[in-house]
């Protein structure tokens, strides 16, 4: 803890998108001295939130990185990040409620708990974070806070009660009444920044009982000493129900109720107090290393500034000055110029600068203790690495990373750009562990994989912001393959004759497809069966007709596939005591099995996955009617037991499911969640197949043009 602060306190700001959560953080920063003049989240003034500090961030009007400041309120050191509301960017709430003490859930007083609101509120009992609740917005038409009150209970299963009640709601709002001092306080000022203390209104009083007795009961559910005054029918004192609060916060237990509109410059301050009062110390919270020389049992953090050094490396940004590490101190002190080890490589650093992030400004320190989140400079290392002064082999457990759920191919516009391309793309996976990129070996494309569409759109515009690179972006070329259905005889004779030795060979026989039980004993591949008797073909050259079989595989007569489920059976043919060569069979038969496969039955085949969607039951109708259309196949619906969700089985051609996160998403207002894997190749219909061969034909002949 820093030494020129009483308090600390590392807090989070999250919700669901438009929920206000930059605009509260916005007023904090006001309020607290920080920023001079306040501005608008979409940048319509030109300056843009402080917060959001990335031009795609101020165009959008959408967080998409989260963003580290600190303030001081009273005599509090608070440390502040800002995050993402939108699902596609749910790894950034993650990596933040991972190193911090405490959290602030945002809910807008009008639209209430909504589907992001419940994933954050997964990731913050991941984490076991001891949260305040603020409802926002409510000088909007149709705000209601007791509303949203019963949704937390409700839907999050949260033990949450009022703090405070509303002095008026949508344009008569004018402050709070704080339930625990019995005062109402409204805001004046310009900005809102003179807060007026006065009694409790006589139109309130009667509500003010009611809604003071509610949080007094909730408290005695899970504190003793609460429930020993309620039992005894008196009432606590102040100290006494703020201790019992904060006691109940810290353990997880409750959840205090505060409420405002951050856009109108009301009910900020009170939260400030809150955040004091009741959210923990960095040291009050329990972390826990693992301990890798004994089998990474977990071991408490003291906390302590004069402990061995341990500090984990929860997020990567590159700026002019090179990659900047944002660090969270659980024990001892970072000092400039100290060697530090990074646990996992084993490797020895010597911080060079450490600086306190504001947004996109940094301000430079000799020294951080425990408990502080920092950014440094010139420490190579990967996102969610622990770091310590080389005395321990303790590490910091990693945090949740949810599976991608979209991909799409891309390269550069420009071929000469492959170099910058490739240094964006590793440099956006070490900084986002969500993002995924690979070669598929099949078409040579660069797939990459996200979290949905905006994700992979934003990662593609900040290639062409930040490293000049304009890309060219698509589906992936989904993976077809080929088979023949039928019978067909060949006799192929290759002969070539150039200046000395010339090429000669003759091969006899027949394709047809794989029989069930070939199909059962060797899988899905193809076979090649050997029936010459005689010396007609000699045997050294039967290994030859093997390969130029696999040559002719590769590429399907259709539309240029691999082949697969066929049977290959050599009967006999002939050779050239001077002229027959390796290279003369592998040639002969490649051409052979081409001119059969063009002359026989064949079809093209396509993947098709398996498709698991979950979703509350009142969007079954959608989904399913979504997933017919889609070309799927149902397979089963399932009812959860509480009767609230439905899981939908499903079988649907890969190409079909292109664009369907955002679909289900559309959909299910962001509650219906979907998972897919692969089953197995099946054929296309025939209409299908034929415009697949009319594109591969279109582009053979540009090709040829060219």
């Amino acid at each position: 803890m820093s030494d020129e602060s009483k308090a600390h306190r590392n807090i989070g700001i999250s919700a669901h998108i438009d929920s206000g959560k930059t605009t509260l953080t916005e007023r904090i920063l006001f309020y607290t001295g920080r920023i001079k003049s306040i501005h608008d989240v979409r940048g319509k003034d030109g300056v843009g939130a402080k917060m959001d500090s990335m031009d795609l961030e101020r165009e959008k009007g959408i967080t998409i990185q989260s963003a580290a400041t600190f303030c001081r309120w009273k005599d509090a050191h608070i440390n502040i990040i800002d995050t993402p509301g939108h699902v596609d960017f749910t790894i950034e709430v993650e990596r933040a409620l991972r190193v911090l003490d405490g959290g602030i859930l945002v809910l807008c007083g009008v639209s209430g708990v909504q589907s992001q609101s419940l994933t954050v509120d997964r990731q913050m009992k991941r984490y076991n974070i001891p949260r305040l609740a603020f409802v926002n917005k409510l000088d909007r038409q149709g705000s209601n806070p007791h509303r949203v009150i019963g949704q937390l209970r409700s839907q999050l299963k949260l033990n949450a009660a009022a703090v405070q009640i509303p002095i008026g709601l949508e344009d008569s709002y004018k402050g709070v009444v704080d339930l625990i001092e019995q005062k109402a306080y409204t805001f004046d000022g310009e900005k809102g920044e003179i807060v007026v203390e006065s009694d409790v209104p006589e139109k309130l009083k009667s509500l003010v009982e009611e809604k003071r007795l509610e949080l007094i009961e909730k408290l005695s559910d899970v504190d003793d000493e609460i429930a020993e005054v309620f039992l005894m029918e008196e009432m606590p004192d102040t100290e006494t129900l703020k201790a019992a609060i904060r006691r109940a916060v810290i353990a997880c237990k409750f959840v205090p109720v505060f409420m405002g509109s951050a856009f109108k410059n009301k009910g900020v301050q009170p939260l400030l107090d809150g955040v004091v009062d009741y959210l923990p110390e960095p040291i009050e919270k329990a972390n826990f290393a693992l301990d890798r020389s004994k089998g990474e049992e977990p071991v408490p953090v003291s906390g302590k500034a004069d402990d061995p050094l341990l500090a984990l490396a929860f997020k990567l940004e590159e700026t002019p000055f090179g990659q900047l590490t944002y660090m969270r101190i659980y024990q001892g002190t970072l000092k400039k110029g100290m060697f530090i080890t990074n646990v996992s490589t084993r490797k020895k650093v010597k911080l060079g600068r450490i600086v306190r992030m504001h947004s996109n400004d940094m301000e430079d320190i000799s020294e951080a203790g425990s408990g502080e989140v920092v950014a440094i400079f010139g420490v190579d290392c990967k996102s969610m690495d622990t770091f310590s002064d080389g005395s321990t082999n303790y590490v910091m457990s990693s945090m949740f990373i949810p599976e991608p759920v979209m991909s799409l191919s891309i390269k550069p516009k420009d071929k000469s750009q492959q170099g910058s391309f490739a240094k964006a793309l590793g440099k956006f996976t070490r900084e986002d562990p969500t993002l995924r990129v690979h070669v598929d070996t099949d078409t040579n494309e660069s797939i990459i994989s996200g979290m949905g569409e905006l994700h992979l759109e934003v990662y593609v515009e900040r290639m062409n912001r930040e490293y000049k690179v304009e890309c060219v972006t698509g589906p992936p070329t989904v993976n077809y393959k080929e088979t023949v259905l039928s019978k067909q005889e060949f006799d192929w004779l290759h002969k070539k004759q150039t200046g000395g030795a010339g090429q000669f060979a003759r091969v006899i026989g027949h394709i047809e497809p794989l029989s069930q039980e070939e199909l059962e004993e060797h899988g899905k591949g193809n076979l090649f069966e050997n029936m010459c008797i005689g010396t007609n073909i000699p045997p050294e050259y039967y290994a030859s007709c093997q390969k130029g079989m696999n040559d002719a595989m590769n590429e399907g007569a259709l539309i240029g596939a691999k082949v697969e489920g066929v049977k290959v059976v050599l009967r006999d043919g002939a050779s050239h005591a001077v002229d027959s060569s390796d290279l003369a069979f592998r040639t002969c038969m490649a051409m052979a099995i081409r001119d059969a496969m063009r002359k026989t039955n064949s079809s093209v085949l396509e993947p098709v996955m398996d498709v698991e969607v979950t979703v509350p039951s009142e969007f079954q109708g959608d989904v399913v009617s979504g997933l017919t259309r889609r070309k799927g196949l149902i397979k089963d619906t399932t009812v959860s037991d509480d009767g609230y969700g439905v899981r939908i089985m499903a079988q649907v051609p890969l190409a079909n499911m292109f664009g369907y996160s955002t679909e289900v998403r559309s959909q299910t207002q962001g509650k219906g969640e979907f998972t897919m894997e692969y089953v197995d190749h099946q054929a296309v219909p025939r209409a299908e197949q034929e415009e697949l061969i009319k594109k591969y034909k279109a582009s053979k002949e540009a090709e040829a043009a060219a």
